[in-house]
């Protein structure tokens, strides 16, 4: 495991918020102070964004109408239905393209009479065999089918030539994307496009993922068959909130924002998910092992759903999971479900195999000067499967706290993924070493923090030339070493269970509502480090008469053997502590337990 510079003592700082805004938010909810705080810093105030945050509700959903192009792309939607038109639904095969499939295709076919049932199929590319992003030869397929009609989900913002070939083709084309559009070209031709980051969008919220735009959608064609009001609440009431399950899912294992509109989806399709009615979603569940007494978490979601989700794109056949979501069949989906079980265990086993050349590559780079260079990390192998690119990428931005792009290559061309550190815009980079001729990349798109891309395999040592001449201007101090930011100061015997209750209130956690953070001061180690399968370090911590554990887990870029080791702790040593709170309960021992951010020597005596 390589340690390297996250491993190095961080400056703490504490995230600002105004003293009578706290004394307000405290007031008002009547939440501890450290809650008042968080709230605060992060910009809540007043009863009605305190509602919202606290308690979201159906009401607070944005009207899908606000967005650019909607109004076209629902009336020709509802035409096609009405003259039982093939419609193509064209996705990706990551969770929130699947997802987003299955969204909108279930939509339309509710949106039509039962006599005369919609006619909607759907296209999930392969990974390896078509890549991200439409295929003219697909969409050829399709005209010569008789479709007139393709929907993007997830993906086309930045389509042209495929646009273009619609275009000839007879196509009608409606893109539904959330990706950043191009700079200089802006968005593709189109009978719509449906983006609310594009120029000229007015809607309010610009961070949704792929599935909820295509969410939005779906929602505005069934919300425009309503002819009574009956009609109408049961959407309401019944259709949108289990619509909101898939969403749930698919804004956080896309990891936008957890803010805003997004949280709102979020916490509602969480709350949803405590009944998977469809059995598909059911099964997966269950070989997930989410207890099924209670909605998951946000990080049940990112860790045991979404990776199965991905498996089937990143190893198989995404259709899979498309098919999951949509049968009716018990059986079916409990086989469905395995194989993605399985194909997520061999993920594992295929990543693994992978990071042991990385770890030996990092740990050479490491051991040469003591610490990693201030650049973008570039690393190919032909070995390497495409499937586990970004999930590459970021564990050597968990080992090195460098942004890093890792590619595979055969046949002369080469496939990639990047994943960047806070305040390194990923995809700015790519714009502009590809500028620097315009012919650099076959294709490239995505986030600030998240890319994929393509270019001949000759390139590479261009690319890998360009981005560590532009991330070494780039990358600034800040970014390699980011401060320590914790949300408030918690004495010890303040860590009850009615302040972990207002804790959670304040979930699902996620990108953009990050998961607290708090500081103890001056808190006695009342034992000797125990240390944990060789790895993992548990502090006995006490303050007055209240006695806490406290676990360090070793993973990414922190070995809390070797920190505790270095610091020489011992019975009796005062430490200042940041740390996530955690719930714990077993046969054994029912309470709160703390999860090691950081640590240090107390400076008071």
């Amino acid at each position: 495991m390589v340690t390297g510079q996250i491993a190095m003592e961080r400056e703490w700082v504490t995230n600002v918020a105004d003293e009578a805004a706290v004394r307000h938010l405290t007031s008002l909810t009547g939440c501890p102070p450290a809650i008042a705080q968080l709230l605060a810093a992060r910009g809540l105030a007043g009863e009605a964004a305190i509602r919202s945050f606290f308690s979201p509700s159906l009401s607070d959903l944005i009207d899908p109408m606000r967005m650019l192009g909607m109004e076209r792309a629902v009336t020709r939607i509802r035409q096609a239905v009405q003259n039982s038109e093939p419609i193509l639904i064209y996705g990706d095969y990551d969770v929130d393209g699947t997802t987003a499939t299955v969204l909108l295709k279930t939509a339309i076919e509710r949106s039509a009479p039962k006599e005369t049932p919609a006619l909607v199929r759907y296209h999930v590319p392969h990974r390896i065999r078509e890549g991200y992003g439409m295929r003219s030869n697909v969409l050829a397929d399709a005209a010569a089918a008789g479709i007139r009609l393709v929907i993007s989900v997830d993906t086309g913002i930045r389509a042209f030539s495929a646009a273009t070939e619609a275009k000839a083709l007879g196509l009608d084309l409606i893109v539904t994307d959330h990706h950043l559009p191009d700079d200089v070209q802006g968005v593709p031709e189109a009978l719509a496009v449906i983006n609310p980051a594009q120029d000229g969008c007015e809607y309010p919220f610009k961070s949704l993922c792929g599935a909820a735009v295509a969410f939005k959608l779906a929602h505005a064609i069934l919300r425009a068959g309503c002819s009574t009001e009956v009609e109408r609440l049961r959407l309401e009431q019944t259709l949108v909130p289990s619509f909101l399950k898939l969403v749930a899912i698919a804004t956080i294992a896309d990891a936008v924002p957890l803010e805003g509109e997004n949280r709102v989806l979020a916490a509602l399709g969480l709350r949803e998910l405590i009944n998977p009615v469809q059995p598909g979603l059911r099964a997966l569940m269950e070989v997930a092992q989410i207890p099924p007494d209670r909605p998951p978490t946000a990080i049940e979601v990112g860790f045991r759903i979404a990776p199965r989700i991905n498996a089937a794109g990143r190893m198989d056949v995404a259709s899979d999971v498309v098919e999951l979501f949509l049968t009716r069949s018990a059986t079916r989906a409990r086989e469905l479900a395995e194989k993605l079980n399985r194909l997520n265990d061999d993920r594992k086993v295929t990543e693994a195999q992978a990071l042991e050349v990385i770890d030996e590559e990092l740990s050479a780079i490491h051991n040469k000067e003591n610490q990693f260079p201030a650049t973008c990390f570039v690393m190919a192998d032909p070995e390497w499967h495409r499937g586990v690119l970004g999930i590459l990428a970021s564990r050597i931005v968990d080992r090195t706290g460098r942004p890093a792009l890792v590619l595979t290559y055969e046949g002369g061309e080469a496939h990639g993924s990047g994943r960047s550190v806070a305040g390194y815009h990923m995809l700015h980079a790519l714009t502009e070493v590809h500028s620097e001729d315009g012919s650099l990349f076959t294709r490239f798109g995505g986030h600030a923090h998240a890319v994929g891309f393509s270019l001949p395999s000759e390139r590479i040592p261009i690319l890998r030339e360009r981005m560590a001449r532009h991330s070494a201007t780039a990358l600034l101090g800040a970014m390699l070493l980011p401060p320590l930011e914790f949300d408030a100061e918690v004495p010890l015997d303040e860590l009850t269970m009615p302040f972990f209750d207002w804790l959670e209130r304040c979930a699902p956690f996620g990108n953009g509502n990050r998961e607290p953070v708090f500081v103890s001061r001056s808190v006695t180690l009342a034992a000797a480090p125990r240390i944990i399968k060789d790895r993992h370090v548990c502090l006995d911590l006490a303050f007055e008469e209240v006695r806490l554990s406290a676990l360090g887990w070793s993973r990414a870029g922190t070995l809390w053997t070797k920190r505790c080791q270095g610091m020489e702790l011992d019975a009796g040593v005062k430490l200042d502590i940041a740390y996530r709170l955690r719930s714990k309960s077993n046969a054994w021992h029912t309470g709160l337990e703390l999860e090691l951010v950081d640590l240090r020597r107390s400076s008071k005596l």
